[in-house]
């Protein structure tokens, strides 16, 4: 089916490399993020470009920061343009900035209710010794 790994690849390849399903691979290929070529009858076989690879990495990684697939694809067809990089470095740093702003404010919430769980054990443990000195 395809000839040469080193420069197509077939959603299994990917699939096996990025340890993920292939139904995630189709997910990301409806979004626009990928776009294989179609070979063998009907076009059922997916073939992928080195292009496409690097966009499934891309698209992970930034998964891994937790970016919208819609952040994501905006960011890497920044990469697709010309060659010009500022605008795709302050686009790119446009939205860290924001997300970095989303997880701080997150991470606020998670320290106020996890100051919140600490004086609630305090207490309960203050009233647990209570009761453990009034049976005894």
């Amino acid at each position: 089916m395809v000839t040469s790994p080193a420069h197509s690849y077939t959603i299994s390849d990917l699939a096996r490399e990025f340890d993920l399903t292939t139904r995630a691979i189709r997910f990301y290929e409806d979004m626009g993020l990928l776009t294989p070529e179609r070979s063998g009858p009907g076009g059922r076989n997916r073939v992928y470009s080195p292009r496409d690879r690097t966009r499934l990495k891309l698209t992970l990684r930034a998964k891994r920061l937790g970016l919208s697939l819609t952040e994501a694809k905006d960011i890497i067809e920044m990469y697709d343009s010309p060659r010009d990089t500022g605008p795709q470095l302050r686009k790119f740093l446009t939205v860290l900035a924001a997300h970095r702003q989303q997880l701080e404010e997150q991470m606020a919430e998670l320290q106020a209710n996890l100051e919140e769980v600490r004086t609630h054990e305090k207490e309960a443990r203050a009233l647990l010794a209570r009761l453990d000195k009034s049976k005894a």
